[in-house]
């Protein structure tokens, strides 16, 4: 982790600065997300929203664009205060930061979050996902950020997923990251907690014999969804009382996961929800 002094102001114009290098590091590979606990999100919306939810932050980087915006300026002061180092860098380091030719004007580094299996305790109108090997980062941020819009309670990552904070899945959540609650758990550790569960386990299957719209969806609510490919492995099946699906009269062979899992969220939320 590259030394700095918390709480102030740096220039950077080099390509070669460790902490470009740094960031670098974080948005190309999970290891470094992975050993330091850090990832990396592009732009303001999602740099006042990390701030406005109380995310330590690391780093928060500014283009050239962003020294003229009181917005900017704003969650600069607001991370400097708490510590995190201000970058001003030009476009072509930012652009050497992120890979992208068009870069964001602001980016930052945030520190991690991720409960367990403990930290889980379903009461009231809670509403959580589980997601069996997710695969796909922006499937995976498509369905936080739609939980967020249902006022869901998490989302569950059982076994092996693909990594939340890689920047495509952060990306895909526009903000809704820094609200929804994420827990890494064992496939077994789902399996205990659907066999306590107080209220609705229901997984989507193609074995599924119930409408999705047919159950009462007492609260509260476990929706269990699958692999983009493969769908929900069977013992996993096996542990959730009501398999629903979601009726298809064309000919595509399924919907994407982030699509269905939506489809389901709004009809197990449709008692919650009004305009």
């Amino acid at each position: 982790m590259s030394e700095h002094r918390q709480g102030s102001v740096k220039q950077i114009t080099s390509h070669s600065n460790p902490i470009v290098k740094e960031i670098k590091g974080l948005v190309a590979q999970r290891k470094h997300r992975s050993q330091s606990g850090l990832f990396v999100a592009e732009g303001l919306k999602l740099a006042t929203d990390a701030l406005a939810a109380g995310w330590g932050v690391r780093y928060l980087a500014l283009g050239t664009e962003a020294r003229d915006n009181p917005v900017a300026q704003k969650a600069a002061a607001t991370a400097k205060a708490r510590g995190a180092l201000i970058l001003e860098v030009s476009t072509a380091v930012m652009s050497a930061m992120t890979r992208k030719d068009n870069p964001q004007m602001v980016v930052g580094v945030y520190e991690q979050r991720m409960l367990s299996a403990k930290d889980i305790h379903p009461s009231g109108a809670a509403l959580w996902v589980a997601l069996d090997r997710v695969r796909d980062p922006g499937n995976l941020g498509t369905i936080i950020r739609t939980v967020d819009a249902v006022g869901g309670a998490g989302v569950m990552l059982v076994g092996d997923c693909t990594d939340p904070f890689a920047v495509e899945a952060v990306r895909a959540t526009m903000g809704s990251l820094f609200h929804v609650p994420l827990a890494k758990i064992s496939k077994d550790e789902f399996k205990a907690l659907a066999g306590k569960w107080p209220g609705t386990v229901a997984a989507t299957h193609l074995k599924g014999s119930v409408d999705y719209r047919s159950p009462d969806y007492t609260d509260p609510v476990l929706l269990v969804m699958g692999n983009e490919q493969q769908g929900l492995e069977d013992d996993m099946a096996a542990a959730c009382p009501t398999l629903i699906r979601i009726p298809q009269v064309g000919q595509a062979d399924s919907l994407n996961l982030a699509v269905a899992t939506g489809i389901a969220l709004y009809e197990i939320r449709r008692k919650h929800l009004e305009l």
